[in-house]
């Protein structure tokens, strides 16, 4: 027999869904989907799938970069290799702090 406890989790869990869903939505409508497309109509596809995950292992964005791509460096990677005595200190304006 169905708790209190239990339909609590239960509604809980329905409840992360439709807001996983409706996330997934927004962020497609706002990329240009219409709501012709299979993600916007058939929503429910979108509880355990991001919307801008093509399915291809082999593009750069949705792909492990380590197996797709071995030639060239991961963007952390880049970071590490970066050149430490240049100053990229900046606003957000772009101009240099101020000395005090």
């Amino acid at each position: 027999m169905s708790t209190e406890d239990d339909k609590i989790k239960n509604s809980t869990r329905r409840h992360k869904d439709t807001n996983a869903i409706n996330k997934q939505v927004k962020i497609a409508k706002q990329h240009g989907f219409t709501d012709q497309d299979k993600s916007i109509k058939e929503s429910h596809r979108m509880v355990k799938h991001h919307a801008m995950d093509c399915g291809n292992p082999q593009c750069p964005t949705c792909g492990n970069p380590r197996k797709t791509h071995k030639d060239t460096l991961t963007a952390q990677e880049k970071r590490l290799f970066q050149d430490v005595e240049k100053v990229t200190d900046r606003h957000s304006n772009g101009t240099p702090p101020k000395e005090e």
